[in-house]
């Protein structure tokens, strides 16, 4: 009989266990539901506030995507701290700050390298100004 009531809290302790593994009672698909836009709304952050740095920007052109960041990360505190204090509440105190820092960073800069690619090209800029060999004679001095 002894046996049997240890086997039971045995049983009710591994159960409630692995019911504090589990994102509060929600699955995977809830809790990628909940932190998707949250990682989005921090990435765009990074990107927009990474091409109006033109030192960041510099960074990016070099493909140096963590010092890109890092030169305005603290611009886009507010994004990463409702991401990680979202995944704190889904998987635990702690949890968000070794997100950030591990699996989110990871995939960073290629985030970054693909939303940024159209801008990191240096393009010529079109003049409306004609070229000088073409400009006739007296016409140089009128402007």
């Amino acid at each position: 009989m002894k046996a049997l009531v240890l086997g039971l809290v045995a049983a009710a302790l591994a159960s409630a266990t692995c019911a504090e593994a589990r994102p509060q009672g929600r699955s995977r698909t809830d809790a990628a539901q909940v932190l998707a836009p949250l990682e989005k709304s921090a990435t765009d952050c990074f990107a927009e506030t990474v091409m109006a740095n033109p030192g960041a920007m510099n960074y990016a052109r070099a493909g140096q995507w963590y010092k890109a960041a890092g030169v305005i990360g603290f611009l886009c505190r507010p994004e990463v701290d409702a991401m990680t204090a979202a995944h704190d509440r889904l998987f635990g105190p702690g949890s968000g700050a070794r997100f950030f820092k591990s699996a989110y960073a990871k995939h960073l800069d290629r985030a970054l390298e693909e939303r940024l690619q159209p801008f990191l090209e240096r393009k010529a800029v079109a003049s409306a100004e004609p070229p000088a060999d073409r400009v006739a004679p007296g016409e140089a001095e009128s402007h």
